[in-house]
């Protein structure tokens, strides 16, 4: 089996609209409570462990805020 993959998130691009929770077929993403510099709640990975590298989460994003890494 490979490396895991890695999602970063940059948390201040992100507006928390959840579309990349939506497209997640692992369920891997989640809404912060914390908020960013712009207000937003912003999504956040729950476990990059089992990031499969799809980027169905990245492809999504509007605000391309997400980046995926092996």
């Amino acid at each position: 089996m490979g490396r895991p993959f890695q999602v970063i998130i940059d948390k201040e691009r992100c507006k928390g609209c959840g579309l990349c929770i939506n497209f997640c077929p692992l369920n891997l993403l989640v809404i912060s409570n914390e908020i960013n510099k712009r207000g937003f709640h912003y999504a956040t990975v729950r476990d990059n462990n089992r990031c499969k590298g799809c980027a169905q989460c990245a492809i999504i994003c509007p605000d391309v805020a997400i980046e995926i890494y092996r």
